[in-house]
């Protein structure tokens, strides 16, 4: 329905009503057809069913499988402690599953505050007599009354107004408020009509009579609260890359499971025996402790972004925003303060700044009549808490206050309310000296009314000289994005027919308003540009004031910048699109929501990691389908913080490159410690190949290894996870999409140089320790056996002093271990030392030796273990230098 396109009386006719309203009955009738004036939630998934999906996504079902194969194992071979692992397992996936369920449960409860939006209890006509109703209750076809400080119930058809304005930035993104009149318009868009209050919005300055036409689902509110909800993100990109490290681990397990389990077959063993030989293989191979060093490193992570204030709301999402190619960056609140303040006054032919307290004071006495007509011709309310109303007109005030703190003895005797025609206002007023009548308003409005101009306090002919420097004055500050008003004012005769009459003004100057820009943007830009991701302004205001804010923060400086407004870009090809998004420097403004979602979906169609920022209702949408959604934690609308993946609790831009930083780190870190959790994989396969191959005792049994993946490793790799940034890491671009977590380099170094060597230090204690208990080759020792359980634990001890050593190597990739102070990360040393303290638990108690059959071994035993420990940290030393030296010749 085209309500705006009709006249009251065709909008009437259309909604079968009246300027009496509704009668009870029939109410009661269209809330039976209509439903309730509220926002109608899709059906969500059960918390049971998303309970479920976080316990059998692929890692979880690897380890799920890994779980199985131990029970099949212990039915089998009772007593080999595969039962306590097969529960252990199943612990890690519990713990995982609950904590990324409450994760997402309180995602999915997104739309629960668009309900705070809409409110309570609406003056409505009802049978011809204004009732109290409540909001829910609200048909099409009702007459409202509106005032300034309510919020837009549903979405109305004005009938009546008295300079009624509304502010339209929760859902179209535009922050200066807009005059509602009743009179039909011709436009597309509704968002764009001038005589329709749309649901969700806000009135900030004075009344009307309003007929709803929408209800609860209908409205355009409604309609962006369900594209929030039914637009889903696909994987993160750390998402993506542990399933794709599962299954490659998955895939690689069981290929060496049945590679052995073939090897033993041909060696003749039992087909028992090699079964659970194969499955011993398999769970060796599967790290159970990666998922919750991976979740436990996310969320350490996003503690140290809240004392940044980035406030993570999903866990993938510190990582996400390391990955970011583009952020598309809302410019109302995000970019700009959202709060408009005089930037420049034209007075006596010259333009200045308002100054401090005593510029102003100074200002106030030598042009008394500007700023008189500033501070009586204006339209705000006024309480305990201070100003309100349009914030334009509240700045103004403000200003007036500080230029004239005495104020000004005077009472107000009629006015001519603002309207979108006329585009001033003008007020009567009683002073000392006399009646005067105050105008203000769009200079094209005021200048044809104004005969004369005040210059150093005398009247002069405005003559056409003047006109066009006023005129020249308002394009420039115009082209500077800021928002420009002229002050006229002119006596009145107490016997004048026409008191109002607004003709002959004396014209008294310019005002220039701008919602100034984020002290600290310019610098996070600039960070941004050097760690090669794109800004790019996507917003609702007007394309002439984005480009002026862009340069300004230095997100333009070309001189010809490709701007891209809502209506080209409806007209536009994807393809096109697609294209334009090429240029270097673009902007888009005058966007509704369904665009910045298509704007998303584009570019993430070539490829960019896209993080969106946003404040309003309006950008929910594109918040939700974005690689990360970042909301504004004060100025934010509820539907947005809920929408996005991250809030930034001070609403400055400049913590997204401090967050940016953090989940590059977050990435590298997660790179650490899978090359530490991986190294220890060698060693603890070579045991079982060693066991088939050579017909020895089994050097390790999986309750041991039960120690190293669920015990020992965990601590050290949160170390590893809660590294600090490289200094370097926001001077380089955002890794590749085709980067792999999971490398060839990474594989490389985990299983052929790193866990090679802690698994010939483990043989090599295990065999030690067996030489000196006399053990001949080729005997098979009882799993109670005083030699048997001194070597197992020989070689556990040897794993787990490997890889204190390797907690330190892993630190980096490149750079020596020397060059890095060993405090500057102290969750690493907490992490080493309880590492430590385990095994000594493990070997030197006897509930250690009863749970791991170990038993304390010869002190002589670590004079082969040490060494082993020294030769690692050097070997890999030596395999850093020549990287670096690589680096520099290439």
């Amino acid at each position: 329905m085209h309500v705006h396109r009709m006249t009251v009386s065709d909008a009437f006719a259309a909604l079968r009503t009246s300027g009496d309203g509704l009668t009870t009955a029939e109410a009661e009738k269209r809330l039976a057809e209509f439903g309730s004036n509220a926002v109608e939630q899709l059906r969500r998934p059960s918390p049971f069913l998303l309970l479920l999906k976080e316990c059998t996504h692929f890692l979880a079902l690897v380890l799920w499988v890994a779980a199985g194969l131990a029970f099949v194992s212990e039915a089998y071979n009772p007593g080999a402690g595969m039962e306590t692992l097969g529960y252990a397992i199943i612990g890690v996936i519990a713990i995982n599953g609950a904590f990324s369920f409450w994760q997402q449960f309180r995602a999915e409860r997104a739309l629960e505050a668009l309900e705070k939006l809409l409110p309570p209890r609406v003056p409505t006509m009802r049978d011809g007599q204004l009732v109290d109703l409540d909001a829910a209750a609200l048909v099409p076809g009702d007459i409202i009354l509106l005032e300034a400080g309510n919020q837009i119930p549903a979405d109305c058809r004005m009938i009546e107004t008295f300079a009624f304005r509304v502010n339209n930035a929760t859902i179209t993104g535009e922050s200066v408020a807009v005059t509602l009149e009743a009179a039909a318009c011709d436009v597309d868009d509704q968002r764009r009509a001038h005589n329709l209050a749309l649901a969700g919005t806000a009135a900030v300055a004075g009344r009307g009579k309003a007929l709803v036409f929408a209800t609860g689902r209908d409205t355009l509110f409604a309609r962006i609260a369900q594209l929030a909800q039914t637009t889903r993100p696909g994987l993160s990109p750390i998402q993506k890359e542990i399933a794709r490290v599962s299954r490659l681990i998955a895939l690689f397990a069981t290929l060496l499971g049945v590679i052995f389990f073939a090897i033993g077959t041909v060696l003749g063993l039992p087909f028992w025996s090699n079964i659970l030989f194969a499955i011993g293989i398999i769970v060796a191979n599967v790290p159970e402790g990666l998922l919750p060093t991976v979740t436990l490193a996310l969320a350490m992570a996003s503690q140290r972004m809240a004392r940044r204030n980035a406030l993570v709301r999903h866990l993938p999402a510190v990582e996400t925003l390391g990955a970011a190619t583009v952020i598309c960056s809302d410019k109302t609140g995000t970019l700009t303060q959202n709060r408009m303040s005089v930037h420049r006054l034209f007075l006596d032919g010259q333009l200045l700044e308002p100054g401090d307290d005593a510029a102003l004071a100074a200002l106030g006495r030598e042009h008394p009549a500007f700023f008189t007509t500033c501070l009586l011709c204006e339209d705000v309310q006024r309480s305990r808490s201070g100003l309100t109303g349009d914030p334009m007109e509240v700045a103004i005030v403000e200003m007036a206050h500080q230029a004239m703190p005495e104020g000004i003895s005077a009472r107000q005797l009629d006015e001519v309310p603002f309207d979108a025609k006329r585009k001033r206002l003008s007020a009567l007023w009683r002073q000392e000296a006399g009646l005067m009548l105050h105008t203000k308003g769009a200079l094209e409005t005021v200048l044809p009314l104004c005969s004369q101009v005040v210059m150093n306090g005398e009247q002069q002919p405005l003559t056409a000289e003047w006109r066009e420097r006023f005129i020249a004055e308002e394009n420039r500050l115009g082209a500077e994005g800021l928002r420009v008003l002229a002050v006229a004012c002119r006596p009145v005769a107490d016997d004048a027919a026409q008191p109002l009459a607004e003709e002959n003004l004396q014209l008294l100057g310019l005002i220039a308003l701008e919602d100034p820009p984020r002290p600290e943007v310019p610098a996070a830009i600039a960070t941004c540009r050097e760690a090669g991701i794109r800004v790019i302004m996507v917003t609702g205001d007007h394309p002439r004031t984005a480009v002026a804010i862009a340069r300004q923060i230095g997100l333009v400086q070309s001189a010809t910048p490709i701007v891209v407004t809502g209506d080209s870009l409806r007209r536009m090809s994807d393809a096109h699109l697609q294209l334009l998004l090429d240029a270097k420097e673009i902007l888009f403004a005058r966007m509704d929501p369904e665009q910045k979602t298509r704007l998303v979906a584009t570019l993430q169609r070539k490829g960019e990691v896209v993080a969106m920022t946003g404040d309003g209702v309006n950008d929910a949408p594109a918040l939700r389908l974005a690689d990360i959604g970042v909301a504004m934690g004060k100025s934010g609308t509820d539907v947005a913080r809920a929408a996005a993946d991250l809030v930034l609790a001070d609403d400055n831009f400049a913590s997204i490159v401090s967050a940016v930083e953090e989940g590059r780190a977050v990435y590298a870190n997660i790179r650490k410690f899978l090359t530490y959790i991986l190294a220890s994989n060698i060693p603890e396969i070579v045991p079982y190949l060693a066991f088939v191959l050579l017909r020895i005792p089994l050097p390790l049994t999986i309750i041991q290894i039960l120690a190293v993946d669920l015990g020992t490793d965990m601590v050290p790799a949160l170390g590893l996870g809660a590294e600090r940034p490289e200094p370097e890491t926001m001077r380089q671009p955002p890794r590749k999409r085709t980067e792999r977590l999971l490398s060839g380099a990474v594989l490389l170094r985990a299983y052929g140089f790193l866990g090679v060597i802690e698994a010939a230090a483990a043989m090599g204690a295990y065999f030690f320790v067996l030489h000196l208990g006399g053990w001949q080759w080729g005997t098979m020792l009882a799993a109670n056996d005083p030699l048997y359980r001194q070597a197992t634990t020989a070689c556990l001890t040897a794993i787990v002093a490997m890889q204190v050593a390797n907690a330190f190597i892993c630190r980096s990739d490149r750079e020596s271990l020397f060059t890095r102070g060993p405090f500057t990360n102290r969750l690493l040393l907490a992490g080493v030392a309880v590492e430590l303290l385990a095994i000594l638990l493990i070997n030197h108690t006897a509930a250690g030796n009863a749970i791991f059959g170990t038993m304390p071994f010869a002190a002589t035993v670590w004079l082969l273990i040490l060494p082993c420990v020294l030769a690692m940290i050097l070997l890999d030393e030596g395999r850093k230098l020549l990287c670096r030296w690589a680096l520099k010749r290439g």
